[in-house]
C-alpha cells in the first residue's frame, strides 16, 4: 500500500511540472557593460528629387536629304549595336553603327556627322498568303514603321495606293545588322505603326486606313495581330476591327445597346469622341489607329486614335477594343500663345476655348504593378480636298465663311485679344461649331494639348503638363519659340498647335523612370520624372538647333528645296535637327557605351541624333 502511494505521488509530480518546486531566487546584479562596437561605414548621401540630368550629343548621322522624311522612325538592335532608321526618301532603312560610340560629347552636336550607315533595302514586290491560303504577289510602297525584338526585324510597308492593304516584312538580323528574309504577311490599309509584345509572341499593327484626298474610297481602320512561334510569324494576320469587335465595359449597357454602327456612334459621340468626316462615314472608317503601346504582361495594349481625340484599350485575349474619349483641356485654366501675328511669345488664359489632346505617339510603363500610358498630345485635323474641318476662329463669324455669331462672352474675349489678328488666328475644328445649329457659338475647340499626359490603364487622366512646354520653351528660346521646322521664324506655329509634341518614350536611369518628349515643329526635348505618375516633375529641356541660320524649305513639294519656289536649303546642314519624329530609349545595360541613350529621328533635317543621358 505504501509503495502504491509513493508511485501515485511520483506520477502527480511529473504531471504538475514544477508545482512542487521551490520559489525562484532573487535576480542577480547586472553584469558590466560590454565594449562599444566599431563605427560603421558612412552611408551614401541622399539625392534630391527630381535629379539633375546631363544631356549630351555623342553621335549624329545625316542623310543629306531635307524635307523628305529621310530619317523618321528609329529603333535599336542590341546584337549589332546599331540604330535602325527609316529613310522614306530612298525607301530604305539606314543601319547606323554605334559600336564605337564615345562617352564624351561630340565637339558640335548641331553639325556633327560622326556616324555612318549601311542601307538595308527590300524588294518592290513580295509574296503573301491570302485568306484562302493561296500565294499572291503584291506591290510594295513606302515603309512606315519598324520594330525589333531580339534579332527579329518587322517592317510595316504601305501599298503604292495607300487605301489598299499593306504588308509586314519579317527578317532575322545577324551581328552586323544584315537581314535574312523570313516572310511577308498581309495586313490592313496603311499600316502606320507596329510593335512587338514584350514577350515577343505577337506583332501588333495600327492600320490607319486614311481616305484618298477626294474621299472616293475610305478604308476602315483596324488592328492587325500577327502571332509568332519560335520566331516564325504566322502566314495570316488576325484582325481586330472597329465595328463588331468593339465593346463597352459599362454594366449599364448590354451587348444589344451597341450591336449596330449607329448605336456605337451614338454612344461614342455622347462620351466625347470627335467625329469629323463626310456624311455616311462609318465608325470604323472614322477611327484611324495611330500608335500602339503594350502592357508588360503582353495581355493588353492601347492605341491612339488621334483625330478622334481617343485611345482604344485592346484586349489581346478576347481580341476586342474599347474606345475611350480623352476629354478636353480648358485653356481658361492655362496660358497659351494663340496668335502668330505679333511674332513674340505672349500668353493669356482663354475662357470658353478648349484643346483636344489628340495624342500621336504613346508609351507605357509600370508603377506599383499597374500600367500607365504617357501621350504626346500633338493634335491633328482631317484636311482633305473633299472634306476639311480645319478653320480659323475668325472664319466662324465671317459672312463669307460660316457666318455664325459668337456669344457675348466669346465675342468680348475675341475683341480683347485683338480680333482677327488675335484669337481669330487660332485654328479650330469646324466639326464642333454650333452643334445645335442655333447660329450662336459659345465655345471653340483647338487641336492638341500642347503637352504630355499620363493616363491610367482605364484611360483616366492622372497628370498633364499643362502649359509647361510653351512657358519653358519661351523662357529659354525667347522669340524663337514655336518656330516651324521648315524655317527659323519664331512664333509662327502659335496659331496652329504650338510646338506640337510628337515623339515620346519612357526609360529608367539609376532607378528613376523618365518620360522623354520631343516637339516636332520647334525641336524641343523635354524630360520629366514620372516614376510616381501622381507626382510627375519637370527635369530638363534641351534643343539641338541653331536659330541664327537662314533657310526655308517646303516639305509638301516634291523638291522641298526648289529655288524656283524661292526656297533655299543651303544652310540646313548648319541648323541642327529639324522635325523630330520618333524617340527610342536605350538602357545602360543595352547601350554600346554603357550609358543610357536617346536615339531621335528628325524627318525634316534627315538626321539621326544620339544623346547620352546621365545623372549629374
Amino acid at each position: 500500500m505504501l509503495k502504491r502511494s509513493l508511485l501515485t505521488l511520483s506520477i502527480i509530480s511529473i504531471l504538475t511540472g514544477c508545482s512542487l518546486e521551490g520559489d525562484d531566487g532573487a535576480t542577480g546584479a547586472a553584469g558590466a557593460a560590454g565594449p562599444a562596437g566599431s563605427v560603421g561605414q558612412t552611408g551614401q548621401a541622399g539625392k534630391n528629387l527630381p535629379r539633375n540630368l546631363n544631356i549630351e550629343v555623342v553621335g549624329r548621322f545625316n542623310t543629306g536629304i531635307y524635307g523628305k522624311s529621310a530619317a523618321e522612325i528609329v529603333q535599336f538592335h542590341k546584337t549589332s549595336n546599331s540604330a535602325f532608321a527609316i529613310n522614306a526618301a530612298d525607301n530604305q532603312i539606314e543601319v547606323i553603327d554605334l559600336t564605337n560610340l564615345p562617352i564624351a560629347a561630340v565637339g558640335n552636336g548641331i553639325t556633327d556627322n560622326s556616324l555612318s550607315s549601311v542601307p538595308f533595302t527590300f524588294a518592290d514586290t513580295v509574296m503573301v498568303k491570302n485568306g484562302a491560303g493561296a500565294d499572291i504577289d503584291v506591290l510594295l510602297g513606302e515603309a512606315n514603321s519598324i520594330a525589333i525584338y531580339n534579332d527579329i526585324l518587322a517592317i510595316a510597308v504601305a501599298a503604292p495606293d495607300k487605301t489598299s492593304n499593306g504588308v509586314v516584312l519579317f527578317y532575322t538580323l545577324n551581328v552586323m545588322g544584315n537581314g535574312s528574309f523570313i516572310k511577308a504577311v498581309s495586313v490592313g490599309a496603311l499600316p502606320d505603326m507596329l510593335t512587338f509584345t514584350p514577350d515577343g509572341s505577337q506583332v501588333l499593327i495600327a492600320n490607319e486606313g486614311e481616305p484618298d484626298t477626294d474621299y472616293t474610297f475610305d478604308p476602315e481602320g483596324s488592328i492587325s495581330v500577327i502571332n509568332l512561334s519560335d520566331g516564325i510569324p504566322a502566314d495570316l494576320a488576325q484582325t481586330i476591327n472597329l465595328s463588331s469587335d468593339m465593346v463597352f465595359s459599362s454594366d449599364l449597357l448590354a451587348a444589344s445597346d451597341y450591336d449596330t454602327d449607329a448605336k456605337r456612334k451614338t454612344l461614342l459621340m455622347k462620351a466625347g469622341v470627335k467625329f469629323a468626316s463626310p456624311a455616311g462615314t462609318s465608325v470604323a472608317q472614322e477611327l484611324e489607329p495611330e500608335y500602339i503601346t503594350v502592357a508588360a504582361d503582353s495581355k493588353k495594349a492601347w492605341v491612339s486614335l488621334q483625330e478622334s481625340n481617343a485611345i482604344g484599350i485592346i484586349d489581346l485575349t478576347d481580341m476586342t477594343i474599347e474606345v475611350k474619349a480623352l476629354g478636353l483641356k480648358d485653356w481658361g485654366q492655362y496660358l497659351i500663345d494663340y496668335t502668330n501675328e505679333d511674332e513674340v511669345a505672349s500668353f493669356a488664359k482663354l475662357p470658353n476655348v478648349y484643346g483636344m489632346y489628340q495624342p500621336d505617339s504613346i508609351a507605357s510603363y509600370q508603377w506599383n504593378g499597374a500600367s500607365f500610358i504617357v501621350s504626346a498630345n500633338e493634335g491633328d485635323s482631317r484636311d482633305w480636298d473633299a472634306y476639311s474641318e480645319d478653320i480659323r476662329a475668325a472664319d466662324i463669324i465671317d459672312p463669307d465663311e460660316l457666318n455664325k455669331t459668337f456669344s457675348t462672352e466669346l465675342q468680348a474675349l475675341y475683341d480683347s485679344t485683338g480680333g482677327d489678328d488675335g484669337l481669330g488666328r487660332l485654328k479650330v475644328t469646324a466639326a464642333l461649331v454650333d452643334p445645335d445649329n442655333t447660329g450662336v457659338v459659345d465655345k471653340l475647340y483647338a487641336y492638341g494639348g500642347r503637352s504630355f499626359s499620363i493616363w491610367d490603364q482605364n484611360i483616366n487622366m492622372v497628370y498633364d503638363s499643362g502649359d509647361d512646354f510653351g512657358r519653358i520653351s519661351a523662357a529659354i528660346l525667347g522669340n524663337n519659340f514655336n518656330s516651324a521646322h521648315t524655317e527659323n521664324k519664331g512664333d509662327n506655329r502659335s496659331d496652329d498647335k504650338g510646338g506640337e509634341p510628337e515623339a515620346i518614350d519612357v526609360g529608367t536611369i539609376e532607378g528613376r523612370t523618365y518620360a522623354f518628349i520631343s516637339q516636332e515643329r520647334s525641336g524641343d526635348l523635354f524630360i520629366y520624372d514620372v516614376t510616381n505618375p501622381f507626382q510627375a516633375a519637370f527635369v530638363s529641356h534641351y534643343i539641338n538647333r541653331d536659330f541664327s541660320t537662314e533657310f526655308e524649305l517646303d516639305d509638301d513639294l516634291d523638291n522641298p528645296c526648289d529655288p524656283e519656289e524661292g526656297l533655299d536649303c543651303t544652310r540646313v546642314p548648319l541648323s541642327g535637327d529639324l522635325g523630330p519624329e520618333s524617340i527610342k530609349f536605350v538602357s545602360a545595360s543595352d547601350s554600346p557605351n554603357g550609358n543610357p541613350l536617346l536615339i531621335i529621328g528628325n524627318e525634316v533635317s534627315g538626321s539621326v541624333t544620339v544623346y547620352q543621358v546621365t545623372e549629374l
